[in-house]
């Protein structure tokens, strides 16, 4: 059987944070609670920062390593996002543009809250598996940012603000799905999914979000061990403490993977409460490193997990990763793969540290000032002119970390006649 999987890897964690903490503080919170959340940082996007900016930062470096021949490969650019920028053009177009690939390719977007990276790496992967196009390899990138905005519809429909705010993140990761999976080979057909319909979070209008916290997390903790249950009937050999040296979850906040987790030992493993920490520690906690840095990016946070684990975790032998992904509304998934020490250098090689500690940290009064500047480039926004000057350390952050790397950055200039116009840094 044809090999399939990850064949290069980054991610884009924006160019400005908040420490999680400050804020806690800044809002007169309990900040017991924000300990719980394992939360460290978030991403904050600027007016000038977009889906399509996170996007294209994210998957530039990918295809500039490529020879003109394999980057002539690329025939499918999967988006994955729920942070639409309009009800039929898909974010994907843009993307292909801005990073210049060729025409002839297949170009679509995908949306299933935050199980649309996961989606889109298993369709990619059956385009490389189907041998259609033998060679070939697909672009996928998982792009979103929080809207900070909230649904007042009643109690039911509203979400927990000083829940969300410090966990809400912007960013994107990008992958190539190839048959040459130097960084995660995917084991084929070694999957289980589970999906239902459920209200628990939702984006009911294009700028904001709604839902239902407990909910979510009562969803997210059945479908957890659901896909589990039917990835074991698939591989009937599966035991959750032995097969995965390493496990990823899609990481709303640290504190609930670590529930999960807790929940999966108890009813798979009989653990007691010491082993179950530990081993938390030893397989949960290195594909935590950047989720705890950039805050939930929807679909691209399982992936974010995944990064991190194979990024921190120990690879003298080639080690099984096991992955959940979760979705509202819901979709959800455990599947697996292997990474190898080799994998693991061509990964370290992006730099993703260095990435995220070269990110402008902003001041609450900063931040404040981002919030209320919020609505510059709403959905639908026909014409506007952007300014890069609003925060104006940001911006000169942005151009000192292209100055220092050589690898330019993409922002959003104007919108004219709905038609978004970008420029690099």
């Amino acid at each position: 059987m044809t090999a399939v999987g990850i064949e290069a890897m980054n991610l884009y964690g924006g160019s400005a944070y908040v420490d999680v903490l400050e804020l806690a503080r800044h809002r007169r919170l309990d900040t017991a609670r924000f300990d719980n959340l394992l939360m460290k940082q978030k991403s904050v996007a600027l007016p000038y920062e977009d889906p399509v900016t996170f996007a294209v930062n994210a998957a530039k470096p990918l295809i500039d390593a490529l020879p003109e021949a394999e980057r002539d490969r690329i025939e499918l650019l999967i988006t994955c996002s729920e942070s639409g920028i309009d009800f039929g053009k898909s974010l994907s177009t843009y993307v292909h543009r801005c990073l210049d690939l060729k025409r002839n390719c297949r170009l679509f977007e995908l949306k299933q809250a935050c199980y649309s990276g996961t989606a889109g790496l298993q369709m990619a992967a059956s385009f490389v598996l189907s041998q259609v196009s033998p060679g070939a390899k697909a672009l996928v990138v998982a792009t979103d940012l929080s809207r900070f905005l909230v649904a007042e519809d009643g109690d039911a429909l509203t979400m927990d603000w000083a829940f969300f705010e410090p966990s809400g993140g912007a960013g994107a990761v990008a992958f190539l799905v190839s048959e040459t999976p130097e960084v995660f080979q995917l084991d084929v057909g070694a999957n289980g999914y589970y999906s239902y319909e459920v209200m628990d979070t939702c984006r009911p209008v294009a700028d904001s979000e709604a839902g239902n916290v407990d909910l979510s997390l009562l969803s997210y903790l059945d479908c957890c061990n659901e896909t589990f249950l039917e990835y074991c009937r698939r591989v009937p050999e599966a035991d959750y403490r032995t097969t995965f040296q390493y496990l990823c979850f899609h990481t709303p906040f640290g504190g609930m993977v670590k529930g999960a987790h807790r929940t999966m030992m108890r009813k798979h493993a009989r653990t007691n409460r010491d082993e179950t920490e530990q081993d938390f520690e030893a397989r949960v906690q290195p594909g935590l490193t950047y989720c705890q840095r950039v805050g939930n990016i929807m679909g691209a946070t399982v992936l974010l997990s995944l990064a991190g684990a194979i990024d921190r975790g120990s690879f003298e032998t080639p080690r099984r990763i096991g992955c959940f992904s979760y979705g509202s509304g819901c979709s959800s998934e455990f599947y697996s793969g292997v990474a190898t020490a080799a994998g693991q250098e061509k990964l370290r090689a992006m730099d993703f540290e260095r990435q995220l500690d070269g990110r402008h940290r902003l001041s609450m009064a900063e931040y404040e000032a981002l919030l209320a500047a919020g609505d510059t480039v709403k959905f639908g926004t026909r014409d506007v002119v952007l300014d890069t000057d609003l925060i104006p350390e940001v911006w000169q952050s942005i151009l000192a970390g292209t100055r220092e790397t050589a690898a330019p950055r993409i922002f959003l200039t104007e919108i004219k006649g709905y038609h978004r116009q970008y420029a690099w840094a």
